[in-house]
């Protein structure tokens, strides 16, 4: 009954701070994805582009961030901010140091790494639209813009749901790497948690609770999203996807 009280949200209790830690966990991830999309379209829009250097640029960060470990890429924005981030300051005239803020580095890190998976969902999505859709409104007299607002987003955000669901579980999970640098989320409290209370086995069994039911919520929101999505769609796109 002790060791169940420590979960509690009493004066002894780390429920609060575990569920404060739950927020920022999906804040974290949250915007690691917005900032992945923005970089996947970029780089997705490169490899389809036809351009060779745009193709070769994004051939190489979607092989560099989809092959580097996560944790290094944590390290390398996090400490390699800080230490540019305090060389600029002593540029300055400022003494001492000035480190990057944890979560705009672990944001930054883990959206670089979602970006590069995004841009292959975001890839493969166009590619599945029908050539003879986008064919057919050229001939009618659309122009680039009308073509992509009306035809080219809208089935790439449909046929992209359940990859993005993928990289936002891979996000999720990577979010407790920025543990490492002191950020308060999810797996740094359970840490913080377990070492103050010597109670390891309790509050990692809790946390490992918790990040399962983020993902079994969020399974289920994008498993939601996609049969909307599929429902708003004329049955003949749906064929041709």
């Amino acid at each position: 009954m002790a060791s169940l009280e420590l979960l509690g949200f009493g004066s002894t209790g780390w429920g609060a701070l575990l569920i404060l830690a739950t927020l920022m966990t999906l804040a974290v991830t949250a915007t690691a994805l917005a900032i992945g999309a923005v970089l996947g379209a970029i780089v997705a829009a490169a490899k389809l582009s036809g351009n060779p250097v745009f193709v070769a640029f994004g051939n190489v960060y979607t092989t560099v961030f989809r092959g580097v470990p996560e944790l290094l890429i944590i390290y390398l924005i996090y400490f390699g901010g800080s230490s540019a981030i305090t060389s600029i300051g002593k540029a300055m005239g400022y003494e001492g140091f000035l480190g990057l803020p944890s979560f705009a580095a672990g944001a930054l890190a883990v959206g670089i790494i979602s970006g590069s998976y995004q841009a292959e969902v975001f890839r493969g999505a166009f590619l599945a639209i029908s050539k003879g859709e986008l064919e057919a409104a050229s001939a009618i007299g659309m122009h680039r813009g009308l073509r992509f607002r009306r035809i080219i987003m809208p089935q790439v955000l449909r046929l992209a749901i359940p990859g993005l669901g993928n990289v936002w579980q891979l996000s999720l999970k990577d979010s407790a790497l920025i543990s490492v640098t002191g950020l308060a989320e999810l797996m740094r409290t359970s840490q913080v948690a377990a070492g103050s209370t010597r109670q390891y086995f309790l509050f990692f069994i809790a946390g490992g609770c918790l990040y399962l039911i983020l993902t079994s919520l969020s399974d289920r929101i994008f498993n939601r999203a996609e049969r909307r999505a599929n429902r708003s769609m004329p049955a003949s796109a749906m064929g041709q996807a």
